[in-house]
């Protein structure tokens, strides 16, 4: 990913945190990156609008505004974002870890998880901290230790069959081959893709390319396309057949989410 970033950021801290909990968001542009690197504390990353991408040594974690992505203490690892995006990172000193995840994965974000990170995001913390601060912010870690794990939104393969049949279809998500056409192209049959998507993802060849179009819907929405465009570009033969897939997948009309979740000024 160094190669397709244009934009590079700096992590911000170094030795220590400025307290044991501390929130701060950023906004990037398209195709930036933060350069691999690792610390002491965890990291709970959240997008407001965009996809955050997070790249480990050997996974790649994808996740849409409904998810967020945990990172324990000392996990070397770099994120970026391949269109304009908004987001934040909850910060938490070692000692506060232990009820999160041993790993990282990607947590479900809740109402109540999404208003606080709200909140925050339109009354940033000060440094330091008020007392009403440091309950919200306790309440926050209190609930995303609860939260749902969900894995990866989009998992990856290095499955030599697999993982090249996701990358051509990541670069080009409207791609029309059906599965056993893109199994003869990989010399294999559709049985075998079939099987390497469960064991390897989790999850169904459909279910895998309907999220992977989800997420370049996400990026063509808050460009400000049309439905019915990114409907026909995503490869739908209609708007109403893309919209009742994104609605399945989201919860949500393409519109209602475009509303709901577009940066404030």
């Amino acid at each position: 990913m160094d190669t397709l970033s244009r934009y590079k950021s700096i992590p911000p801290f170094s030795y220590e945190l400025p307290a044991p909990i501390f929130f701060r968001t950023a906004c990037l542009p398209a195709q930036a990156a933060y350069p691999r690197h690792r610390h002491a504390w965890g990291e709970f990353v959240y997008s407001f609008s965009g996809v955050m991408e997070i790249e480990l040594a050997n996974h790649h974690y994808l996740a849409p505004p409904q998810y967020g992505i945990w990172l324990p203490p000392e996990v070397e690892h770099m994120g970026f974002n391949r269109h304009a995006a908004c987001h934040c990172s909850l910060y938490l000193a070692p000692e506060l870890c232990s009820a999160m995840p041993s790993s990282t994965c990607a947590l479900t974000v809740t109402p109540l998880v999404r208003a606080i990170l709200e909140e925050l995001r339109a009354n940033p913390v000060q440094s330091p901290q008020t007392d009403e601060q440091e309950r919200l912010l306790r309440v926050l870690v209190d609930q995303l230790a609860r939260a749902p794990h969900a894995g990866s939104y989009l998992p990856s393969s290095s499955d030599p069959l697999l993982g090249p049949v996701l990358r051509a279809l990541e670069a080009c998500p409207a791609d029309p081959r059906s599965l056993p056409e893109l199994a003869r192209a990989a010399n294999t049959t559709e049985r075998t893709l079939m099987r390497r998507c469960q064991r390897d993802l989790g999850m169904s060849f459909v279910e895998w390319r309907q999220r992977l179009k989800v997420v370049e819907a996400l990026a063509l929405l808050e460009k400000g396309q049309t439905v019915e465009t990114i409907g026909l570009d995503l490869g739908y033969s209609s708007a109403s057949a893309f919209i009742s897939m994104f609605r399945r997948m989201m919860g949500t009309t393409p519109d209602e989410y475009r509303k709901g979740s577009m940066p404030r000024p």
